[in-house]
Parts: C-alpha cells; sequence; structure tokens
C-alpha cells in the first residue's frame, strides 16, 4: 500500500504542476500584448528621438548657412554711415578736435569691420567681379587700370557686399 500511496501522491503532484502550468500559459497570453506595447512604445520613443537629433543638426547647419547671409545684409545697411564718414573725413575744416573725432569714430567703425570680416574691394586692376565701371576715360596709365573711385565696394571674404564704382583707363 505505501507504493499506491506514493503514486497517488504524485498523481496529485502532477496534477497540481498542471494546472499551476496552464496559469503560466495564461499569463504569458495576457503579457504578451502589454510586451507588444512596450515594444511598440519603445520603438516611438527610439524614433522621436531620432527625429529630433535630425531637427537639432538640421537647425544648427541652417543656422551657420544663414549667418554669413545675415551679417552680409546687415553690414551693407551700414554701408551709407559708412560712405559719409569717408567723406566727413576728405571734408577741409578748421576745428581740428572736430575732424580728429569723426576720425576715432571712423576708425572705431572700421575696427569692427574688420571683426565681421568685412574688406574693402582693391582698386588698382578692373575686374568686372568686385567693380562697376561707371566711366571709361583717355588716360596715360594702361588700359584696364582704375583710374578714380566714385565709391568704394566692400566684400565679405568671397561675397560682394557693394560693388566699387570706378573711372576705367581705355
Amino acid at each position: 500500500m505505501s507504493k499506491n500511496k506514493e503514486k497517488e501522491k504524485e498523481l496529485e503532484a502532477e496534477e497540481k504542476e498542471a494546472p499551476a502550468e496552464e496559469v503560466k500559459e495564461e499569463s504569458t497570453a495576457e503579457t504578451d500584448p502589454k510586451d507588444k506595447e512596450i515594444a511598440s512604445l519603445k520603438d516611438q520613443l527610439m524614433r522621436n528621438m531620432a527625429e529630433y537629433d535630425n531637427y537639432r543638426k538640421r537647425t544648427a547647419r541652417e543656422r551657420t548657412e544663414l549667418t554669413p547671409e545675415i551679417t552680409a545684409r546687415i553690414v551693407g545697411e551700414f554701408l551709407p554711415v559708412l560712405d559719409n564718414l569717408e567723406r566727413a573725413l576728405q571734408t577741409e575744416t578748421t576745428d581740428e578736435k572736430y575732424k580728429e573725432g569723426v576720425k576715432l569714430i571712423y576708425d572705431s567703425f572700421m575696427g569692427t569691420m574688420d571683426k565681421l570680416g568685412v574688406e574693402k574691394v582693391q582698386t588698382e586692376d578692373f575686374e568686372p567681379s568686385v567693380h562697376q565701371a561707371v566711366q571709361q576715360v583717355e588716360s596715360d596709365l594702361e588700359s584696364g587700370k582704375i583710374v578714380s573711385v566714385f565709391q568704394n565696394g566692400y566684400k565679405i571674404g568671397t561675397k560682394v557686399l557693394r560693388f566699387a564704382m570706378v573711372t576705367v583707363a581705355q
């Protein structure tokens, strides 16, 4: 009998384990949708993070591309002020202190322009890429040389802010 009792206990133990396995299967069936949802949310999060990173890189690239354009536009608005300062320096005056003050303002303005990378266009040989010929005159200078400058030209790097208006020798 003891063998029978042992077999019965084993059978009872197996029956108890069987329902436990069924419960485990049911709980995994219940977690599968949760696991799918978690996986979906993780995927969505990763995509959002990648999209944000791309956005950040794109805006940084656009900012670096637009900075020279914005600087050129703003500096272009100040060129008439620079022209007026140059005219004031060329004007004859009896008040030396006044002329010295204008010179200090001009030097300060040109220092700021240098910091921004603004350069005056060279006015020796005529170059159509940076000069605008307003007039051609007979001169003892070599043909294609600049005789006089009506208005200075300026550029930032290779970008011309304003063409120099010049008279060219024929």
